[in-house]
């Protein structure tokens, strides 16, 4: 069995603070995952480059995004292009099925967010073309302070006919792994099979509590307001700060 994070956001996100190299050094050396998705708002700049360096870390990466739609954020996952915002559910689902990806709404019904609900979910299954594409739903959030002990989205979410999902929805390097999707075989590809067949197990994370998720945050968010993010030259090389411009030029290098 492997372990995969589904949502986790860069410096690529207006409200990420590490870059993505720092992410594949942390998932590295301080969580038990095989798999993770690069999941940043309503873009997919940053997917090539954590696809390409993923294997150099030893990481198999997804790449994604998180889409805002008009009925809630989806993440996008298997993408190759960022699908357009704004649209419904449904067209949203279809339009990352015609290039071959697998969608699961986040946080549902989450407060304080723009999250899908159950019944729109339940909704657009029925849409024919939808439910192939359209194969789990994030059961478990380990980052959204207010959904943690949301036990009430896990029951929902074991009603629906989907894989369920457990995922850190990070914004800093603390929270990665927090909650994560469990998984028979080890690649992105096996990820993939086991989603489609809704053959996945959500796990809750025992880290930190919705106070110590903003601990964490908060510091990282203000020194990227200031200008820094969290960088790794190479996996044997230790973590830095740097300029963002710097690490965003590294990466595009």
């Amino acid at each position: 069995m492997s372990f995969a994070d589904l949502h986790i956001h860069s410096i690529y996100s207006h409200d990420g603070t590490s870059s993505i190299p720092a992410i594949l050094k942390y998932v590295v050396e301080n969580t038990n995952l095989d798999v993770i998705a690069i999941t940043d708002h309503n873009t997919t700049s940053g997917n090539q480059e954590a696809v390409e360096l993923g294997p150099l870390y030893g990481i198999d990466v997804i790449p994604g995004c998180e889409v805002s739609t008009s009925e809630g954020h989806l993440l996008a996952l298997y993408i190759k292009e960022t699908p357009p915002a704004r649209l419904s559910l449904v067209e949203t689902a279809l339009t990352i099925a015609e290039q071959g990806g697998l969608c699961i709404p986040a946080h549902p019904t989450a407060k304080g967010t723009s999250s899908v609900t159950f019944e729109t979910i339940q909704q657009a299954l029925e849409v024919p073309g939808v439910a192939e594409v359209l194969v789990g739903i994030e059961a478990v959030n380990g980052g959204l302070v207010l959904t943690r002990r949301n036990a009430s989205v896990e029951v929902r979410s074991r009603e629906l006919p989907l894989a369920q999902c457990g995922n850190s929805d990070s914004h800093v390097l603390a929270t990665i792994g927090q909650s994560s999707t469990e998984f028979v075989g080890k690649t992105a590809e096996d990820l993939r099979k086991a989603l489609i067949a809704h053959e996945t197990i959500p796990h809750k994370g025992k880290g930190l509590d919705g106070v110590g998720v903003l601990g964490a945050y908060l510091p990282r968010y203000l020194l990227r307001k200031l200008g820094w993010t969290e960088w790794n030259a190479h996996p044997n090389l230790p973590m830095t700060l740097v300029r963002m411009d710097q690490a965003l030029s590294e990466l595009k290098s």
